[in-house]
């Protein structure tokens, strides 16, 4: 048959380090868009934080430019862009009142080096011990600082050295605001908040350009329309531009604000790359993996951007989730789109001076005190409090408002210390006899502490009674271990019973982490798991209590012990969040092919249609049936899916019966349905040839052949589609032909080979090239 390839068929992609032997240019288109977003992000927010320190406002310009070349060049985290950020405005302004700007320059030199010193000891990893309340609660007094200070540039005046300050200010400052800065400073956050919430088509293609430029701008322009007379941004010439100088002071005051401005850098530039990594990874499309950071490159990275960005008089230098977050969304490949938006950076620092010097310095301050209101995010503190861990966050945030940085997260590590010791040493046992059996229950943590109240315990026990230890917690260690298997042993020679049990009496072993006696593994059918459903409480009795049904309720309750608490963190930010599937995978009905094992996916990551033979009824044909139309156009129009797959199946009975009677008319729901595979039959029938068979092998018999091309047949038809026309039309979709073949557990992915359409054996460990891939039971990436 005449050779037809599937159009916009995506080939594997090589590993991301080979990515550069097949560009045709330096730059890909990609980096190129994802730069100049980053970049209009980056120019207003670096003038906003400068001008937050209280440095020059040259120095936001230099500490972006060095941020994106320097550290986007040597970092190890290619796709995070750094520069200067907001989680480091209040150690610079303290650095500054404290030393004086050419000092600050000097200590931020030194901190550089301090980073690079400790990347070549290799131990970037230790900074992701910190406990991620700490981390927030750092973040959200920073925020509350920076709001604060930035409130009384937005109402006309100017911020104090301290929170406190700034606060018993701030009635003095409302009796005398400044009518015009207001004006510019609501402008700027209606712009600022209003502009991602544009309806339509139309708002969709303005939100490309970033809310950030577009308030900075809108107030600028109207500033200048109206000839309001306000303080506005002034960049004298870079002649007069004073470098680094040396810090002067006692040696104690020195090293303290060195560490600081190390930890905040490091600690912010690691986590942003972890975070980087996870949207990456959550990300559709080609070139979405390069691969894990590396976290000791990226502390080296960032050591010699602060070092070069301090002797040139630039603010400190970190990991920014904002333009990180921007960077990945906007498609960028790989460093250069990074490094090429420090370039655009230093091009405006030179030749867009008049126009900087438009903005009102009020509409900058609004802008920043919106980003520090953020810095506390309600999404944190849902997760501190779910965890228990509200002490440790307020302690933190509370230290750096009132007493700095460094004071805040030593304080905060203190309580979480503090805090974990208190659990571990509270463990509650009891003891309780119902109905002839010996209950005992332990609640918490069990380690060598409360060994003497568990043997105390356990002696209540009778000789030759049945006992029923409960363990309630995720951790044992080795003194609870023997103690406990030493009393068990003992008590079973003296013809006693002892049955241990976890969380809601599901039988347990004693261990490290106390787990289940159950040995089925996942993804087996349920006759796999007579011996856990055993034990199993019956099945409810009514409808469907039968052997199915029991098989079910067993299946049921078998997910809820074990599955459920694995997963009820990520279902239940889904179900705040909604979902936001990259995927629409068009599947057959068949049992045997498990959609969510075969590609490794978890809860909001595929968007999934079944139904009998992976059939997609071409458009306007009048079957009666448009759920598989509705289905595609909610996933590309509502949902905004970057890839459709359709996946067939090895052995598959649609088109067994296609080929032994074909499709007729009238002749019952399954033959009607049906005659939508009659053109993959005709495709098969014109070429007894076929398609090539998996991994170029030649189709052992009539059904693969057909199973083969009915994948093919069924692109063409999605493809007529006018939703699916529309996005490949535009670039944002891509499509993808599968098949499964069950004997073998073998995915192969459909691609082109020499003009003919082929398919592929998928690999295990590929780093690339798959059409659905992705961790198990780790869907996407909360918000950096």
């Amino acid at each position: 048959m005449p050779t037809c390839a599937p159009p916009n068929i995506q080939h594997p992609d090589p590993p991301h380090d080979a990515a550069p032997k097949r560009r045709r240019s330096p730059v890909e288109g990609a980096d190129l868009s994802a730069a100049v977003a980053v970049f209009l992000i980056a120019l207003p927010l670096s003038l906003g934080i400068a001008l937050a320190t209280g440095a020059p406002l040259q120095a936001g310009l230099v500490a972006a430019a060095v941020g994106g070349v320097v550290a986007g060049r040597l970092g190890g985290c290619p796709l995070q862009v750094s520069g200067p950020a907001a989680g480091l405005t209040v150690v610079t302004a303290d650095l500054i009142h404290r030393y004086g700007w050419r000092a600050t320059c000097g200590i931020t030199v030194l901190a550089g080096l301090a980073q690079v010193g400790l990347g070549c000891l290799r131990v970037a990893r230790g900074a992701l011990a910190v406990s991620p309340a700490v981390v927030h609660g750092m973040l959200a007094g920073i925020g509350i600082t920076i709001a604060v200070a930035q409130l009384h540039i937005v109402l006309g005046g100017t911020p104090d050295s301290s929170v406190l300050a700034n606060l018993r200010a701030l009635p003095a400052q409302l009796a005398g605001l400044h009518p015009a800065a207001v004006a510019m400073s609501l402008l700027t956050l209606a712009l600022l908040l209003g502009w991602p919430r544009l309806p339509g088509r139309v708002g969709r293609l303005l939100r490309t350009v970033p809310a950030a430029l577009v308030a900075v701008s809108g107030a600028g322009a109207t500033a200048a329309l109206a000839g309001l007379s306000l303080p506005r941004v002034d960049l004298p010439s870079w002649h007069s531009h004073a470098l680094a100088g040396l810090p002067e002071g006692p040696v104690s005051g020195v090293v303290a604000a060195v560490l600081t401005t190390t930890l905040v850098c490091s600690v912010q530039s690691l986590l942003g790359a972890v975070a980087v990594d996870k949207l990456v990874a959550a990300r559709p499309g080609p070139h979405t993996r390069p691969g894990r950071s590396d976290l000791d490159r990226e502390l080296l990275g960032q050591g010699a951007a602060n070092l070069i960005s301090g002797a040139l008089g630039g603010l400190p230098v970190a990991g920014v989730a904002v333009r990180s977050t921007a960077n990945v969304r906007a498609g960028a490949v790989s460093r250069n789109s990074t490094m090429l938006h420090g370039v655009l950076v230093v091009v405006a620092a030179l030749l867009m001076v008049p126009v900087l010097e438009e903005i009102p310095l009020a509409s900058l301050a609004a802008l920043v005190m919106a980003v520090g209101i953020q810095m506390v995010s309600p999404h944190h503190i849902r997760t501190v409090t779910r965890h228990r861990e509200v002490p440790v966050y307020a302690a933190t945030t509370l230290g750096v408002v009132g007493l700095g940085v460094l004071e805040g997260v030593f304080l905060g590590v203190a309580v979480a210390v503090a805090v974990a010791l208190h659990r571990l040493a509270r463990t509650r046992i009891t003891h309780e006899e119902k109905e002839g059996v010996h209950h005992v229950r332990v609640r918490g943590q069990l380690t060598f502490l409360a060994v003497p109240r568990l043997s105390r315990a356990l002696h209540l026990v009778p000789q030759g009674a049945h006992a029923v230890v409960e363990l309630d917690g995720s951790f044992m260690d080795h003194a609870a271990y023997e103690s406990l298997q030493d009393w068990r042993g003992t008590h079973t020679a003296r013809g006693g019973t002892a049955e241990l049990t976890g969380r809601g009496g599901a039988s347990r072993t004693v261990g490290r982490a106390p787990a289940a006696e159950c040995r089925c593994h996942p993804w087996t059918p349920w006759r796999n798991h007579r011996s856990c459903f055993a034990g199993s409480p019956a099945a409810p009795a009514g409808p469907g209590a039968g052997r199915g049904g029991g098989e079910l309720a067993r299946g049921i309750g078998a997910f809820q012990r074990n599955t459920a608490p694995l997963v009820r963190e990520e279902l239940a930010r889904l179900a705040r969040e909604g979902q936001r599937p990259s995927q629409l995978f068009l599947a057959c009905a068949d049992s045997r092919l498990v959609t969510s094992m075969i590609t490794a996916s978890g809860p909001g990551d595929l968007f999934v249609v079944r139904n009998v033979g992976n059939l997609v009824p071409p458009p306007g044909e009048g079957h009666g049936d448009d759920s598989v139309s509705a289905a595609i156009e909610y996933a590309v129009d509502v949902l905004g899916v970057r890839s459709i797959t359709v996946c067939g199946h090895s052995g598959c009975g649609a088109m067994q019966a296609l080929l032994s009677a074909g499709a007729g008319q009238g002749l019952g729901p399954l033959h009607r349905w049906l005659r939508h595979g009659l053109p993959s039959l005709a495709r098969t029938a014109g070429d007894r040839r076929g398609l090539p068979g998996p991994a170029g092998r030649v189709p052992t018999d009539a059904v693969e052949r057909l199973c083969l091309a009915n994948v093919v047949q069924q692109l063409a038809h999605l493809r007529a589609h006018e939703p699916v026309a529309r996005a490949l039309a535009r670039g944002t979709l891509e499509l993808h032909g599968m098949y499964f073949h069950v004997g073998e557990a073998q995915a192969y992915l459909l691609t082109e080979s020499e003009g003919a359409a082929v398919f592929e054996e998928v690999a295990g460990g590929a780093e690339g090239g798959e059409a659905v891939r992705g961790p198990m039971w780790a869907p996407t990436v909360g918000q950096v």
